[in-house]
């Protein structure tokens, strides 16, 4: 069998297939709408400073706008990503997901996923927040914080629910100490004082240690575990140490974060879970995007979600 026919035989989807849809799709989406796009690129806008045209409600873009300037005016940053005007932004998606729900103050659909994971709803009136920061948990004193996505509260504000949005990207972002060359990937479990940021101060190391996540094959090892995957532990730290539960909001499409196949479910988020401890695998869930759209739909946001469907190739 040649290599063309072999890998037209591979069980499992391709994430290539998957990027050539949503391209089209948000070039489509854009083109229809006559915005100007990177000559190059067309499922991106012309300019970072375009990127309210990525998001499909004006009231979303207002609430956006809003949130950003209050934080201004607090001295705290609302980090808008450097890339929100692409097309393929997993921030702009989450805004144009999520971002009609908290407009309306209506979550229920999101509640009603979570409570099918078999996972605990911060009860009547929780409240969603964007880009949560503490600087705190880790020791960040510098730089820009560890940043969560999405945070559902309880009513008096106790963080609960801890979401990463995920819609193109390949990977779990890595350790730029090791990606710069200034470290050698060893393996730090046993010793802390090898991790560049543990001997600067941060508590990363610490609270894997804590929370006993630095057992079995993450402290036997030869290599470290955040060198590639250290946006995962240290979002699943943030959010044990904060006393809630992290859940992934990724697009079913691409086989990066879990797909299914003849060998079982593959994909980073079933690899990573496997490693964790058996208790704390219970607070840690996938939810994709399309059963979200899906419990939109079902509960009538047809007015903007069918936008969404568009624009996003599903």
């Amino acid at each position: 069998m040649t290599t063309t026919r072999s890998a037209n035989t591979w069980p499992y989807p391709r994430r290539h297939d998957f990027i050539v849809n949503v391209r089209k799709a948000a070039s489509n989406w854009f083109l229809t709408r006559g915005y100007s796009t990177d000559p190059k690129y067309p499922y991106i806008l012309a300019a970072w400073k375009d990127w309210p045209k990525n998001i499909i409600l004006p009231e979303v873009t207002q609430f956006i706008m809003e949130r950003t300037e209050a934080q201004r005016v607090r001295g705290n940053n609302f980090p808008l990503h450097k890339y929100i005007h692409h097309g393929l932004s997993s921030q702009a998606m989450l805004f144009n997901l999520v971002g009609p729900l908290l407009v309306r103050n209506d979550l229920s659909p999101l509640k009603n996923l979570v409570e099918k994971k078999g996972l605990r709803w911060p009860g009547v009136g929780a409240k969603a927040v964007l880009e949560y920061e503490d600087r705190s948990i880790f020791k960040e004193d510098q730089g820009q914080p560890t940043s969560i996505d999405l945070v559902i509260t309880s009513p008096d504000d106790v963080p609960e629910i801890f979401i990463e949005a995920k819609f193109v990207e390949q990977e779990f972002g890595g350790c730029s100490v090791f990606q710069s060359g200034d470290c050698d990937g060893r393996n730090p479990a046993v010793n802390h004082e090898l991790c560049y940021l543990h001997h600067i101060g941060r508590q990363y190391w610490s609270l894997m240690h804590k929370f006993n996540v630095d057992q079995g094959p993450i402290r036997t090892d030869s290599v470290c575990i955040m060198a590639p995957h250290y946006q995962f532990f240290r979002e699943l730290l943030f959010a044990l140490e904060k006393g809630g539960i992290f859940i992934l909001l990724s697009d079913e499409r691409s086989p990066v974060f879990q797909c299914k196949g003849p060998q079982g479910p593959r994909g980073l988020m079933p690899l990573l879970i496997d490693l964790l401890p058996i208790e704390l695998q219970q607070k840690v869930a996938m939810i994709s995007i399309q059963d979200l759209v899906t419990e939109i739909i079902f509960q009538g946001g047809n007015d903007w979600i069918q936008i969404f469907v568009e624009k996003y190739g599903l």
